[in-house]
């Protein structure tokens, strides 16, 4: 019997095994609901189970997908800035009285700007939103993860790691097809579900 320190107890391992998919037909079925007709042969099969795979899986030693979500993050956020932009060109901007009758000066392309604002972006990209919408492409079911408390994976942050799937999707597009093709997806199936339209 193994025992634990100076107790004579039996060692009992604190997390039960967490199950997680290994089917490939299972992630492509995923990224066909996420990228649409013929998603599945957007990515090699070694990038799909990369973007899907969290540090926490197998102690990160089959690579994990921190810097493709990075990447895929970076994507999203410039398309969601683009696009609040562009919306933000019917909004007039509240005229202000300068008392030595100064007037400002103006573009046409500055017009939006005053729309772009960090809680309005981060409004629409908040981690709530972008895992319900994960969750209704079907990553929950093909990610590759640990969670630190297997009964309670909202309290192990399972927003975080479907977030960070989906943002690593488009991050592997980039890499693998082009950032036309990555600015595409991240406006047409990410931002556009999000209500960003533009």
């Amino acid at each position: 019997m193994v025992t634990q320190g100076t107790h004579n107890r039996p060692f009992r391992p604190t997390s039960a095994e967490f199950a997680v998919n290994d089917d490939p037909e299972k992630l492509d079925k995923a990224l066909i609901r996420l990228l649409g007709k013929k998603g599945d042969e957007m990515l090699t099969e070694e990038v799909k189970w990369l973007a899907m795979t969290h540090k926490s899986f197998d102690h990160g030693r089959r690579g994990f997908n921190d810097r493709l979500a990075y990447l895929g993050r970076r994507i999203v956020e410039l398309q969601a800035s683009l696009n609040i932009l562009a919306m933000s060109t019917t909004i007039p901007e509240p005229a202000v009285r300068d008392e030595y009758g100064r007037e400002p000066f103006k573009h046409p392309a500055l017009a939006g700007l005053a729309g772009l604002t960090l809680q309005r972006k981060n409004a629409i990209l908040d981690k709530k939103r972008t895992a319900r919408l994960a969750e209704k492409y079907g990553l929950t079911e093909v990610l590759r993860w640990k969670p630190r408390k297997p009964n309670n994976v909202e309290g192990s942050g399972v927003e975080v790691v479907l977030t960070q799937a989906l943002f690593a999707v488009v991050g592997a597009i980039s890499l693998q097809k082009g950032g036309e093709v990555a600015n595409k997806v991240a406006r047409e199936r990410i931002l556009g579900p999000l209500g960003l339209r533009g």
